[in-house]
């Protein structure tokens, strides 16, 4: 089995994407609790974690309870929201309208990606995750996991991200024999 693990909350005022965006409190408190859960329930021998700032510091939490090796990768990166990425929404809504309103899996930010560039993304890799070693958590974004399910389940790509309860700090079982995907916490 291979884990993931959506990083924990950060500050929803800005824009995720590939921004340098804190963990708030309640993300710290969170990936706390889920970083003792782990260690009471799961065998995790390493964590690959996104380069993200707000997966790299979920990932070091976790890692004060697991005490593993710890690796980032670019790999498990969100999708780039380009100029918008870390912007605050406010400004962003100002200055992007265009990307607030009926925004398409096909839409792409100025400088930036598509949902479905990521999804492609996931796609080709997702062939790969049978070479990562059993019992790594692999901590990443809501929309990198979202893309696994989307992908295993054979379910067409929409902008629907709350279908699959990825929620921050939630963790997912990816099950690379049966190449299933399940929330577990």
């Amino acid at each position: 089995m291979i884990y993931f693990m959506r990083h924990g909350q950060d500050d929803e005022n800005y824009i995720g994407g590939w921004s340098d965006v804190e963990l708030i409190q309640s993300g710290i408190n969170d990936a706390e609790l889920v970083g003792e859960w782990i260690n009471n329930n799961l065998n995790i021998k390493k964590i690959i974690c996104s380069d993200v700032r707000r997966a790299v510091h979920t990932s070091l939490i976790i890692n004060k309870y697991l005490n593993v090796p710890l690796e980032e990768s670019s790999l498990f990166r969100e999708q780039s929201k380009g100029d918008l990425n870390g912007m605050l929404k406010v400004t962003a809504k100002e200055l992007y309208p265009e990307y607030f309103k009926d925004v398409k899996v096909t839409t792409v930010y100025p400088n930036g990606e598509c949902l479905k560039d990521l999804y492609n993304k996931v796609k080709q890799y997702i062939s790969k995750l049978s070479s990562i070693e059993d019992d790594t958590l692999i901590v990443t974004h809501r929309g990198y996991i979202n893309m696994i399910y989307y992908i295993l389940n054979d379910i067409p790509l929409d902008m629907k991200k709350e279908r699959f309860d990825v929620v921050t700090a939630s963790v997912h079982e990816y099950d690379k024999e049966k190449n299933t995907i399940r929330r577990i916490k």
